[in-house]
Parts: structure tokens; C-alpha cells; sequence
């Protein structure tokens, strides 16, 4: 599941978000490690896949059935989608981005390790502050945060270029890859910044899911007819990706985030959204045998304290002031 960890809670829900939401506790720990893991293990199970399924089939497939169970979820509740309101504009944005961010993300894992591609696609919190800070008047960035912008994109830089300058047929062909995980990052942003910039930000959080998972799966699906990257090995580790892909990640995850962000304080979970890339490098090394040159280990590190020092600034700043009294 693609949604922006810090900033997401501000839409989430049609309430204010102050009264009733709790602080983090040993239950909230334990699930956002648990999504964390998921999450940063998606990337590696698309990789791991990608011999008998390719990245943008799996994606095209799953958005199709996360699609489907949260359209029935929706019939359940009793929600309806509704064109009078005109969220069906932004709706169709979002879905748009959604789909660029997947594609990007699809053939990145193509070419680049899946711990690249889940560091640059992390980016994504800082793409998506630095358009809210354009955008609107209440999401202005604060010194601190100013200072993890500069760490991010420092560590961008460094995880990029710093590498080995052999310009070699894998060399470019990696760094194309990262540069796609980038990219994707950046459509992710845009996402966040499009959701809270219009009608969306009052629609509730399943129909604006349900846009992002239609478009992703009719715009990829088409991608992947046209790319040729349909083929389909009937293995044991094609269908799993696919189950764990569409039933874990875009569905199941899903819910148990949204049902954090209505009872924990959004900008404390938001802190937890390090915790993500360090898994994906982890199990990449784990399970893919991937290894981290110490250039993109030291960047990755610069980025994650960028995420942190934007997406944690409330918690942060709540925290030194009641040490100061």
C-alpha cells in the first residue's frame, strides 16, 4: 500500500484529529513494525517473482483485486461512490500518478536491486512536504524540516553518484533503475499533494483508494500488453507473489493502517516510516543475496534521517517542549 505515512492521517478521517486518538502504545508498536516489514518486503517478493510474473503484471493484477475487495468492503458499509460531488476529477489524478508511480517502480525492479528501489521510493514523504509546503499556507516547512530536506536529498545524491563511476552496461543499467525508484517516489508525492489539495481530502479514504487501485490496474495492465510483459509461469512462487501482493499488501495492510490512524495520533505513526526501507534493504540482502555498496548504505542513511527529521518534526517539537518545562 502506497500512501504517504505522515501526511495521510490529515484526510483519513472527516473529523478533527485531536480528541480521541490515543499515543503510541505496545499494540500500535507492534502492528506499524508489522506493517513496516510488509511493506518494505513487497518490493523483494515483486523481485523475487520476476522471473515467471514481471513486476508490472503482478501490480496490474494485484490493484485489479484489491480493487474488487474494496469495492465489496465499500458495498458492505454501505458506501457509495458519488459523481456529484466532483471528486471523480481529482479521482482520476490520483489514479493517473498512482499508475506512474507502479509503472515506475515495475521496470525499476528491472533493471535496479529491490533495496534501491524501496530507499529512492521512500523519497516520497520529502517530495510530498516540499509540494504541500508550495501548496498550502498550513504546511509550511519548518527549519528542522528545511534541515531533512537537505539530509535527504544529500543522501540522494551520495546513493546515486557515489558509487563506483565505471560506466560499464550494469552500471548505467542500475543506476536507470534507481532513477526510475526516484521517479516513482516523486509520483507518490505528487499523489499526496493532489489528495490534500482538493476534493479528495473529504472523500472518504476508501473511494479515493479504489480510484488509485482502478487506475492502477487499467493503465498497467494496458503498459505491460504493450511492453510485452505478460508471460505467466504457473510456479508455486508466481501465485504466492501474486496472493501476498494482492491480499497482504494492497488489501489487508490497508485496513489495519486506516484503523491506526483512527485511534493513534497520525504524526507519531508517521515516525515509524523509516522502519520501511530498512526492512526492504534487509530482506533484500536476506533473501535476494543483494549487496549495498558502502556509498548507497551511507546515502540511504542520510535519506531515512531526512524522512525522519520532516515526518517527525510534530512529535518532535511536542516532545522538547514538554522537556523544557
Amino acid at each position: 500500500m502506497t500512501l504517504s505515512i505522515s501526511l495521510i492521517g490529515k484526510w483519513i478521517t472527516q473529523e478533527p484529529i485531536i480528541d480521541t486518538r490515543k499515543a503510541i502504545d505496545g499494540q500500535a508498536m507492534g502492528l506499524m513494525l508489522l506493517l513496516c516489514m510488509i511493506w518494505g518486503l513487497q518490493q523483494v517478493v515483486l523481485k523475487a517473482a520476476a522471473p515467471d510474473i514481471a513486476p508490472l503484471l503482478q501490480i496490474a493484477l494485484r490493484s485489479g483485486i484489491a480493487a474488487l475487495l474494496v469495492a465489496l468492503l465499500m458495498l458492505f458499509r454501505g458506501e457509495r461512490m458519488s459523481l456529484k460531488d466532483g471528486a471523480w476529477r481529482p479521482g482520476l489524478l490520483v489514479g493517473l500518478l498512482f499508475a506512474l508511480e507502479y509503472l515506475f517502480v515495475g521496470e525499476g525492479l528491472r533493471h535496479a536491486s529491490a533495496s534501491h528501489v524501496v530507499v529512492f521510493l521512500y523519497t516520497a514523504p520529502i517530495f510530498a512536504a516540499l509540494g504541500l509546503h508550495w501548496k498550502l499556507p498550513v504546511e509550511r516547512l519548518q527549519l528542522f524540516q528545511w534541515v531533512g530536506i537537505l539530509l535527504a536529498f544529500t543522501g540522494i545524491a551520495i546513493a546515486f553518484f557515489g558509487r563506483n563511476s565505471s560506466l560499464s552496461g550494469s552500471s548505467l543499467n542500475s543506476r536507470w533503475g534507481d532513477f526510475l525508484a526516484l521517479l516513482a517516489g516523486i509520483a507518490w508525492g505528487a499523489t499526496t499533494v493532489v489528495i490534500r489539495c482538493s476534493s479528495l481530502s473529504r472523500t472518504p479514504a476508501a473511494q479515493t483508494l479504489l480510484y488509485q487501485l482502478l487506475g492502477a490496474f487499467i493503465l498497467l495492465m494496458l503498459a505491460a500488453i504493450g511492453l510485452g510483459q505478460t508471460g505467466f509461469n504457473n510456479t508455486p512462487l508466481a501465485w504466492g507473489s501474486l496472493l501476498f501482493q494482492s491480499l497482504v499488501v494492497s488489501f489487508a495492510s490497508f485496513l489495519v493502517w486506516f484503523w491506526l490512524l483512527r485511534n493513534y495520533i497520525a504524526s507519531r505513526l508517521g515516525v515509524f516510516s523509516f522502519m520501511t526501507p530498512l526492512f526492504g534493504m534487509g530482506f533484500g540482502m536476506w533473501l535476494l543475496n543483494e549487496t549495498l555498496e558502502p556509498s548507497f548504505f551511507s546515502g540511504a542513511l542520510f535519506v531515512l534521517a531526512g524522512i525522519v527529521l520532516v515526518s517527525g518534526y510534530g512529535w518532535m517539537k511536542q516532545i522538547f517542549s514538554s522537556t523544557v518545562r
